[in-house]
């Protein structure tokens, strides 16, 4: 039995050697997130920030791992990373857009930004684009009702959009990731 295959059956735990699927650094980081919370499983959500950020997002064997780690229910770090937003369950691009879709951000053009993204990235809201850049998902609330339409792009947020902001935007960073600077466009 693989432990992808043990993701849809109930269990509770998962009896693994966690030192296989995460690395020295990841462990040792978590643990120190252990040694500030009351209880192990408390530092569920900091476990896999630390392992996302070090991959890019949370595969099923990660999840177990962290799960043993924390000596928690599989199910219950299941529940945390699904319900998070920001914790990412199947592989993304560099770029994660987050595009609010608030009632707020949807009275102030969000369709208009929308149809730009997935038409200029060739993509639907959950996916990722063929140059493996950019991931397209909307956020109900980014925080910014009074300054729609809002989007995030690695933490950072972009207020009052329009298309040619947006535009600017994702030349911006498709030239930073291929190493160009502004002159060399």
């Amino acid at each position: 039995m693989t432990l992808a295959s043990l993701k849809y059956q109930q269990i509770n735990t998962v009896n693994i050697d966690y030192r296989t699927y995460l690395s020295a650094g990841e462990i040792a980081a978590i643990e120190h997130e252990t040694t500030l919370l009351e209880y192990r499983e408390a530092a569920g959500i900091e476990a896999l920030k630390i392992v996302q950020n070090n991959r890019g997002w949370i595969s099923d064997d990660s999840l177990f791992a962290i799960a043993n780690l924390l000596q928690m229910p599989v199910s219950q770090l299941e529940g945390v990373a699904t319900f998070y937003n920001l914790i990412y369950r199947q592989p993304v691009g560099k770029y994660v857009i987050h595009l609010c879709d608030s009632i707020s951000c949807y009275l102030t053009g969000f369709e208009t930004i929308a149809d730009y993204l997935q038409q200029e990235l060739g993509i639907g809201f959950g996916q990722t684009s063929s140059d493996g850049l950019f991931t397209l998902l909307t956020n109900a609330c980014l925080g910014g009702c009074d300054k729609g339409p809002t989007m995030m792009i690695d933490g950072k947020h972009y207020q009052h959009l329009t298309v040619d902001a947006v535009q600017t935007i994702l030349v911006e960073l498709t030239n930073s990731a291929n190493g160009l600077t502004e002159g060399e466009q």
